[in-house]
């Protein structure tokens, strides 16, 4: 099953995140949109800080994404950075007066939806949205951790992210374990005071940039996660898979890591129980929280991302609930 889903199914799924005509039949089909609120909480404000509000209260930190992306739009730029604004003001009431040691509350960023991908001078716009929202995550005590998107952007990301640590040491930045070049990236960006969180990665890439067979990008992914757990930085450990969690504490007391050092990052609603065990048992447990109109794409990549997920979109579909 996870073999034919892997080289089967998956490439499919992704397929269809990016077809607008299945975006706009999924949009207007009330079921789905009932599905999707397992994992994502709404498309409001008010939506996500209810949702990151039950997440603190039970021991856990969050981090919350304004979901859109590959923007061609200033205007949709420009909006994509007002919510922001607007969520970090919201953010700055609930958020600890002093600013030291990790923070619970965290915004993602993609910089496609600011500005990055723009045809006249996309990354100088996205790179002054990106400091206006961290100087004023800054001030709200919230921090910051930039998402990775498709092979194509990374390089242009990692500038930018680079620029953005200057005035900024505590920024975070994604790597996605299932690309070639991760392995280096990590060792070139983990130093004193990094935050590096690692995913596997969730785009349709090619064979010749990616790993794509599942054991692989498995091997992948330790082997990048023992270089952050043997470097200076935070690591964030952002993964469901029970033998990659473990693999994680098992490095981190090898590495004479204590709980506060590291930080595990799961899905808003997925294994639940898990985050919760997690945070129960001390360790830092942070939940990525989306929210906002866009989140078709968003939604269909969970699904590609673990046969289970998929089941349950079959199971609520054939129920009808």
């Amino acid at each position: 099953m996870a073999e034919w889903f892997g080289k089967t199914a998956r490439p499919a799924i992704l397929a269809a995140s990016r077809s607008a005509r299945l975006r706009h039949a999924a949009e207007r089909m009330p079921l789905t949109r009932q599905v999707v609120r397992r994992f994502v909480p709404g498309e409001s404000q008010d939506d996500v800080l209810a949702a990151g509000t039950t997440l603190l209260d039970s021991g856990r930190f969050i981090s919350i994404d304004y979901l859109g992306e590959d923007t061609r739009d200033s205007e949709q730029a420009t909006r994509t950075v007002s919510a922001y604004l607007s969520l970090l003001d919201a953010l700055a009431r609930r958020s600890d007066a002093v600013h030291t040691g990790v923070r619970p509350l965290e915004i993602s960023l993609k910089l496609s939806a600011l500005g990055q991908a723009l045809p006249r001078d996309g990354e100088r716009i996205a790179l002054e949205n990106a400091q206006l929202l961290c100087a004023k995550a800054d001030q709200a005590g919230v921090w910051v951790t930039v998402d990775a998107e498709d092979h194509t952007t990374t390089d242009s990301t990692l500038s930018i992210v680079r620029e953005l640590r200057a005035d900024f040491p505590w920024l975070g930045t994604v790597l996605q374990a299932y690309l070639k070049r991760t392995y280096a990236d990590c060792g070139d960006l983990s130093g004193q005071g990094s935050r590096i969180r690692l995913c596997k990665g969730a785009y349709d890439e090619p064979e010749s940039v990616a790993h794509r067979d599942p054991e692989d990008v498995d091997v992948a992914y330790l082997r990048c996660l023992r270089v952050l757990m043997e470097g200076d930085g935070y690591p964030m450990v952002a993964s469901h898979d029970p033998a990659i969690i473990d693999a994680a504490g098992v490095m981190a007391r090898e590495t004479g890591r204590g709980p506060g050092d590291y930080e595990y990052q799961m899905l808003y609603g997925i294994r639940d129980a898990e985050q919760r065990r997690l945070a129960g048992e001390g360790h830092h447990m942070r939940v990525y929280v989306p929210f906002g109109e866009e989140w078709y794409g968003y939604f269909v990549r969970r699904i590609a991302e673990r046969p289970a997920n998929m089941t349950f979109f079959l199971r609520a579909l054939v129920s009808g609930r």
